[in-house]
């Protein structure tokens, strides 16, 4: 059965997580950070049960931002503003 890859997909990361994607491929002899990267998502999905949850890209990441990173699209405003 051939795989059929026909759409490609772009993302920005961190050094640190490329060094974390990089660390999982190498402990699994895997021959390819996109390799690597598509078996992390299968991964993910299989243990999200693969169903749409209403979660945000904002809400994954591997290191924390910290109190002053993803802030609502409101921040900002007073109590009462429109």
């Amino acid at each position: 059965m051939q795989d059929l890859r026909d759409e490609r997909l772009q993302i920005m990361l961190t050094p640190e997580e490329l060094s974390l994607i990089d660390d999982f491929r190498y402990e699994r002899r895997m021959p390819t950070r996109a390799a690597a990267v598509r078996e992390l998502l299968r991964m993910g999905l299989a243990a999200q049960g693969a169903d749409g949850d209403g979660s945000r890209s904002s809400h994954y990441g591997v290191f924390d931002r910290g109190p002053h990173g993803h802030k609502p699209s409101d921040s900002g405003r007073e109590e009462g503003d429109a």
